[in-house]
């Protein structure tokens, strides 16, 4: 079933994709880079309606390929930083405080959606 994690194919018409191991940004999918599937590298929101497979399907996913995901996970981020010129210890202290306010910042968000 889950075989090796890869960041996917990247839709260029942003098509909602469920389920499958082929696209990018796609929900409930499996070995790519998305939301509420298993065995990605990690999370990536297209913005779409979230299918959430079953946690026993994710506790099944072999301990090689989770491993291989986080290492995958890992070297994204590090890759991300970098192209940011941002360090670990930066992002650690971004995390600090955009968790201390993240509630509020998604209330204002609510608050301006609606006003539009």
């Amino acid at each position: 079933d889950v075989s090796s994690p890869k960041h996917g194919k990247v839709d260029p018409d942003n098509k909602p994709h469920v389920g499958g191991n082929t696209w990018a940004g796609g929900t409930g999918g499996r070995d790519t880079a998305g939301l509420g599937g298993k065995g990605g590298p990690y999370r990536l929101d297209a913005g779409h309606k979230v299918y959430q497979i079953s946690q026993a399907e994710k506790d099944a996913v072999p301990e090689e390929v989770k491993r291989a995901a986080r290492e995958m996970g890992e070297k994204a981020f590090k890759q991300r930083l970098k192209e940011i010129q941002m360090s670990e210890y930066d992002a650690s202290t971004y995390e600090r405080f955009s968790g201390a306010v993240r509630r509020q910042v998604q209330s204002l968000r609510i608050i301006l959606d609606n006003l539009q």
